[in-house]
């Protein structure tokens, strides 16, 4: 009756003002005694799984449905629920998150190496996002949860792990660190089989998944399985890349640098051709803030070297085999050498290493093969060959070099 008298006294404008407003208060001041709403109003309009019909706007409708804002102010409350979880009151959903990142990088085997690559490639801080997948579930699974564990440590970068290719999807890099082991008494021919039949298997699902992905193998022997991957996958030759002699070079960096008693990033100098026992050592290019070892010494890397620095490339050769022997294998240096690699390519960097890549052409060999030469990397993978001026005795290393490695090759089927 009160209400009756004080609506009839007013005007109409007035009137529906002070009609919604009595209203809305009656709704508010049930809702605060009775708690049947959420904290939140904006659960309601953005979680999108609220179950329930109240006597209010319902502000997750569409704004031109004025009929069901007209029914939910003025028919009787009525409200069905169901008890709101913890991770829905605490998290407002404003969107659907990003599956795959822009710089998702694929490791292929999670044993030492792939390990040891990982390890680099998320405490540099060079991705984000690193999906392992492996044949071993066992191991995957241990190596993973590890990882895991120590997430909040890093400032949580994303690492998936599973048997099942599908975690690869959309991946900007991917690594090939997985294959067979030589065997004692086993050739290496015998070895690059086995590991061929790896990768028929593996490599065309990979690139299904993600077919703008760069391939970047690091399994040995690395040459010529970087052109099986090539082969195989379908792929420019641009966009597949063995990390090759990087590693080699960053040793032979190092011992030169040791030598002289200054630090391994201040030497510059190149090994190139396999990633084994024939590699060749630029001596000629050998330098320290530009000054050129070849005009102190110009014989130096040769036999008749009187202070004997060829000792040093060749130390570089035994020096694989050497940690292998000590500590069972070698995985450090390749996983920094690797991940220097899928920086300049997520970086789009276009810095100069030594990678192996399609050679053909080059220094007039003529076989459709992958040795190491310097190249710049990008997005893309690489970008350009350099044209290197090297000495006729060098060049005649690199092509004895190819001859090594297409000797074994030629004994492979590709397809």
């Amino acid at each position: 009756m009160v209400l009756s008298r004080m609506l009839s006294s007013l005007p109409l404008p007035k009137y529906l003002k002070c009609s919604i407003h009595l209203i809305s208060r009656r709704n508010l001041s049930n809702k605060h005694f009775n708690r049947t709403l959420p904290p939140t109003i904006l659960k309601d309009i953005f979680g999108g799984n609220v179950k329930k019909k109240v006597a209010s706007a319902d502000f997750g409708k569409d704004a031109s449905a004025g009929s069901d804002f007209q029914r939910a102010t003025f028919l009787p409350e009525i409200s069905y629920f169901r008890q709101p979880c913890l991770k829905e009151e605490l998290l407002c959903k404003f969107s659907e998150p990003v599956q795959d990142c822009c710089h998702k990088v694929t490791v292929v085997g999670s044993g030492m190496v792939g390990v040891a690559i990982v390890n680099a490639l998320i405490f540099q801080k060079i991705t984000a996002h690193v999906a392992m997948v492996d044949a071993f579930p066992k191991k995957l699974e241990g190596e993973g949860m590890d990882y895991c564990h120590g997430l909040s440590l890093i400032e949580s970068p994303r690492i998936d792990f599973d048997t099942d290719f599908c975690i690869t999807s959309n991946s900007k890099v991917i690594v090939l660190a997985a294959g067979a082991r030589q065997m004692k008494g086993e050739s290496r021919l015998d070895l690059v089989q086995r590991n061929s039949e790896i990768l028929k298997s593996i490599i065309p699902t990979l690139v299904g998944y993600s077919p703008n992905a760069v391939i970047l193998v690091v399994s040995n022997p690395v040459d010529i399985l970087s052109w099986l991957t090539w082969k195989i996958s379908g792929l420019p030759a641009s966009r597949v890349i063995g990390t090759g002699t990087h590693v080699d070079s960053a040793r032979f960096r190092f011992l030169i640098a040791d030598r002289l008693g200054i630090a391994p990033s201040s030497v510059h100098a190149t090994i190139i051709g396999e990633h084994g026992d024939s590699q060749v050592p630029l001596w000629s290019g050998v330098n320290v803030a530009g000054v050129q070892f070849r005009d102190i010494l110009p014989n130096i890397g040769l036999e008749t070297d009187e202070e004997r620095w060829y000792e040093l490339s060749k130390e570089v050769v035994r020096l694989g085999p050497t940690v292998r022997c000590l500590k069972g294998y070698t995985n450090t240096t390749i996983g920094l050498a690797t991940a220097d690699i899928v920086r300049a390519i997520l970086n789009n960097t276009q810095r100069v290493m030594p990678v192996s890549t399609l050679i053909q052409g080059h220094h007039e060999v003529c076989h459709e093969m992958f040795l190491s030469l310097p190249c710049s990397i990008g997005e893309q993978g690489i970008t350009n060959i350099i044209r290197m001026r090297i000495t006729e005795y060098e060049k005649k290393l690199f092509q004895t070099s190819a001859n090594v490695v297409f000797n074994v090759q030629k004994g492979i089927k590709a397809v």
